[in-house]
């Protein structure tokens, strides 16, 4: 090796260094591609195929819940609406009823009948597609089917029980359609007793 060759190559270190570091890296990925065999391709590919069914099923499932759920619930709206009807042949059986003018009109029994046959079919309809009333009276208060417009002093029941039905609730299936409107009971304040005995005590101090 000559002087000038000798001096170039001390020159230069850094360029065999990089020379170095590329052939191992080369070394590497060739060793890579080398352990990538077939059996561990195939491996691959069929971990991708088992996620992709998997979430072909998900979205399968997913797809027959909303199917169900438009078939058994599809007409929910609608049977809200609807409730507004049976209210209505509600009201006007109590007005004819409470009528002054109507109570000796002896066709009056025949007019209410007739409202009544139209209320039990249309009440027949709902029932036939799942659609009943909540049975509330003298049941314990759920804000889950009842909504509370009145309190009523009452000693005699559990406080939290529904005594009155304001508006009838209903239930289609599994969901609530209306809650109940009610009025619960509360426990009576004994306010007269207390104004006696703060009474009595006065006197006695005097």
């Amino acid at each position: 090796m000559t002087k000038t060759e000798k001096k170039e190559q001390e020159k230069s270190p850094s360029k065999d260094k990089n020379l170095t570091e590329k052939k191992e890296l080369e070394e590497k990925n060739s060793t890579a591609i080398k352990e990538e065999t077939p059996e561990i391709k195939l491996k691959n590919v069929q971990d991708k195929l088992l996620r992709t069914l998997a979430e072909m099923e998900n979205q399968r499932r997913r797809f027959e819940k909303e199917k169900q759920e438009a078939f058994e619930y599809g007409g929910f709206n609608f049977a809200a609406e609807s409730l507004l009807l049976i209210d209505n042949i509600d009201r006007a059986i109590i007005s004819f009823k409470n009528d002054e003018s109507l109570k000796n009109n002896k066709d009056l029994n025949k007019i209410i009948d007739g409202i009544e046959i139209v209320k039990k079919d249309l009440v027949s309809i709902f029932e036939k597609n799942g659609i009943k009333t909540i049975e509330c009276i003298n049941k314990k208060f759920d804000p889950n089917f009842h909504q509370a417009m009145l309190e009523i002093e009452n000693n005699t029941k559990e406080s939290g029980t529904v005594v009155q039905e304001i508006q009838k609730g209903y239930m289609m299936k599994d969901r609530l359609l209306r809650p109940s409107l009610v009025g619960v009971t509360k426990k009576r304040e004994e306010k007269v007793e207390k104004t006696k005995n703060n009474d009595v005590e006065k006197n006695e101090k005097k």
